[in-house]
């Protein structure tokens, strides 16, 4: 039996290009449906961190709150100076001091401000709770998803 499947084998060198066209083909179909879902994750992503860089704000405002005693609202400036946060994430380069600010209202616990932009992707928080925030779906910048109150989702 070993010998009759040498024999056969001893012939055949190689691929035909049929075979190696079926193959091409297959990984072109294969990277066609993996290559925009790869992008979907990516984008999701972002819209995840930036909702998480909300809420951690907010709970270093807490803080903050717990630790101060002072005002009503805090800004992303102070809670930076107060050592509360050592990196704002999305929200770095954000409004830090006067208008437009990042800021947190420390008697409902809610954030109102912009992130910077990130990857062409901005929200903008109004009063926005850890609730209305977690509430956001991931493939919001997309649109067609429902934003809940207090937060807007501007895709450039």
């Amino acid at each position: 039996m070993k010998n009759f499947i040498q024999k056969k084998l001893k012939d055949q060198k190689g691929m035909t290009l049929i075979e190696l066209l079926a193959v091409i083909v297959i990984i072109a179909i294969i990277a066609a449906i993996a290559i925009p879902a790869i992008g979907n994750i990516i984008e999701n992503s972002r819209v995840g961190a930036v909702k998480s860089d909300a809420i951690n704000i907010i709970n270093a405002a807490q803080l903050y709150k717990t630790e101060s005693s002072a005002g009503t609202t805090v800004t992303l400036d102070q809670l930076e100076k107060a050592g509360l946060i050592d990196d704002a994430g999305s929200f770095e380069s954000a409004v830090k001091t006067g208008t437009g600010a990042v800021t947190v209202n420390l008697t409902n616990n809610t954030l109102s401000g912009a992130n910077s932009e990130l990857s062409g992707i901005v929200l903008t928080f109004k009063d926005a709770s850890i609730a209305s925030i977690n509430g956001l779906p991931n493939g919001a910048e997309k649109g067609g998803t429902s934003t809940p109150a207090g937060v807007t989702v501007t895709s450039r």
